[in-house]
């Protein structure tokens, strides 16, 4: 069972995860965290800033009448226009799908499909090491035994997808996890090792087989597994492989459970998502035999391992999974749709108290074989605008997580654009942790100074919150630009709408598409819950910069309805 109390301390040791440097002008008369200029309060609600419309009266009136002159000048006044947000988008200088990132030595590696890997100090700039070569030194030598069983794909080439490289303590070894394919259910899972996170990596060995029908069954591994008389007519359906009960054998993503143990995740659309536990002196499976015989519901099965999630042939894969020490969770991360920039590619979250489950999602329901997968698993994102981004964001997935060396969690994921074409980039964006222990991600690329704070009625930091630096916020009164990633998954743009928060309620700008909520901060943390349109919504508040440099005031939040709401509002 997850430690409730643990799971306190941690956040009012830090209201949110990530580093709290401040807040742009959360208090009135508040220097800048990263300028130290002066900027105005945001406790007032928004106004026309016309001190010319003031009525000057004297005595009791007329004071009356200029004071309210003073109170409508400065609202609004910490906010920009809409014709006063900058428009512009990050661009990335290499090109990774699936990405994922380790840090090794103060350095960040990526690596992901199509033998890509790169480097960066700051997880902002990044450089290839290799794009197509420079990856392998063997695996297109010899008789290419990563590709014995698979062959080629149906292009006529050979298919080398989402890597994930962990290193090994036993070992001694950075062990390269990837996939050789051909087709939806034909492919392998192999390991590769190097004495540097740059490489180059030697294939070794080919660990896990998908996409076998019974006459091509010699030319696994699973009769060497479960041994040569093993009945294997539970994987066939007609003579092939049965890929509505059974994994694709690609998208491996290895991590180490709360006793060190270590475990792979892995599988795509057919089947569900399959785990499987790894011998650390090899780097190989160990496959769960004798925990099979259980014969129980959620028994795995003695070759593939236990299945996690999933289940008949839907589009869930990429599977993604980490422990977090702060709440005693193990969170599953995993793409839904399509990969193509109108395939409706989205990230969604569920989590377990335990390595092989069961993993829930927000509403507290577990995934099978469901015909509307769509409504389960908290959706993270999916295709959206802002107003200050200049391009259309579409299709984001193929994630992973890591933690930087201050311990701070981000997300990295392919990124497409609503441009009529297939070019993606990866993208970083810091994590954030909501009060009952969900990850959040900011709405924009990581630029480094994204900031929490702790929510006081007097402006001052929290005793409790440990963090000197961290500043108050007594309100998030103003424009926001709210958006509702939703459920759906389809090539439908998310937009947002613009709203106005004051006095605790939110209600939509005239024009805009109706909504209307209130909103209530908790004092003492980073934490905030939107009502809108009578459903709850749990997040942070933090600042950051955005990708056209606008200084920015965000909410990250989720539902129990398995939606996340982002809203942002521009500050001068």
């Amino acid at each position: 069972m997850v430690n409730k109390n643990r799971i306190k301390r941690a956040f009012m040791t830090a209201a949110c995860i990530g580093t709290a440097l401040g807040l742009y002008g959360m208090a009135s008369g508040c220097s800048s965290a990263e300028t130290g200029e002066k900027v105005s309060g945001i406790d007032d609600a928004e106004g026309t800033g016309n001190e010319a419309d003031s009525v000057k009266n004297s005595g009791a009136e007329d004071a009356q009448s200029e004071e309210l002159a003073e109170q409508e000048e400065s609202m609004g006044a910490d906010e920009l226009s809409a014709d006063e947000i900058k428009k512009g988008v990050y661009k990335n200088a290499v090109c990774c799908h699936d990405p994922q990132v380790i840090l090794a030595d103060g350095t960040y590696y990526m690596t992901g499909s199509h033998q890509v890997l790169a480097k960066s100090d700051d997880l902002k700039d990044w450089s290839y090491i290799g794009n197509g070569n420079n990856v392998f030194d063997n695996l297109f030598s010899g008789s290419l035994p990563a590709f014995d069983f698979v062959g080629k794909n149906e292009e006529g080439g050979y298919s080398v997808w989402a890597a994930n490289t962990f290193y090994n303590e036993t070992m001694q070894k950075y062990v390269m996890y990837f996939c050789t394919t051909s087709s939806y259910i034909k492919s392998n899972l192999c390991m590769a090792v190097a004495d540097e996170p740059g490489g180059k990596y030697s294939y070794t060995d080919t660990i896990l087989y998908s996409g076998f029908t019974g006459s091509h069954v010699d030319e696994t591994d699973i009769k060497d597994v479960l041994g040569q008389d093993a009945d294997l007519s539970e994987y066939l359906k007609y003579g092939g492989y049965d890929n509505e009960k059974w994994p694709n054998c690609i998208d491996p993503a290895v991590f180490t459970d709360e006793d060190g143990k270590m475990w792979m995740v892995y599988g795509s659309w057919s089947g569900g998502i399959f785990l499987l536990e790894l011998d650390p002196a090899t780097g190989k499976p160990i496959h769960p035999i004798e925990e099979a015989k259980a014969g129980t519901e959620d028994a795995p099965d003695p070759y593939y391992g236990y299945r996690l999630v999933g289940g008949g042939h839907h589009a869930i894969e990429g599977p993604y999974l980490t422990y977090s020490k702060e709440t005693g969770y193990y969170y599953l991360f995993l793409s839904y749709g399509g990969l193509t920039s109108d395939g409706g590619y989205q990230i969604r979250q569920f989590r377990s108290e335990n390595p092989t489950g069961p993993y829930v999602d927000a509403a507290g329901n577990r995934l099978g074989d469901e015909e509307d997968y769509m409504n389960y698993g908290l959706k993270m994102m999916g295709n959206y605008t802002l107003p200050s981004l200049s391009v259309t964001y579409m299709a984001p997935g193929g994630q992973s997580i890591f933690q930087d060396e201050a311990g701070d969690y981000y997300i990295v994921y392919h990124q497409r654009f609503d441009d009529g074409q297939e070019f993606h980039e990866p993208r970083v964006h810091k994590l954030f942790m909501t009060e009952d222990g969900w990850f959040t991600a900011a709405p924009f690329e990581y630029t480094g100074d994204e900031s929490i704070a702790s929510i006081s009625g007097s402006g001052a930091a929290s005793e409790e919150s440990g963090d000197s630096e961290a500043e108050g916020v007594t309100s998030i009164e103003g424009t926001f630009y709210v958006l509702n990633h939703g459920l759906a998954v389809n090539n439908i743009v998310n937009k947002p709408v613009k709203c106005s928060f004051s006095g605790g309620n939110i209600a939509s700008a005239e024009g805009e598409e109706s909504l209307s909520g209130s909103y209530e901060l908790k004092e003492g943390t980073s934490f905030v819950t939107l009502t809108i349109d009578g459903q709850s919504y749990d997040g942070c508040v933090f600042s950051m910069t955005d990708e056209a440099g606008n200084k920015t005031l965000c909410i990250s939040a989720k539902g129990s309805n398995n939606e996340t709401v982002w809203a942002v509002k521009y500050l001068k």
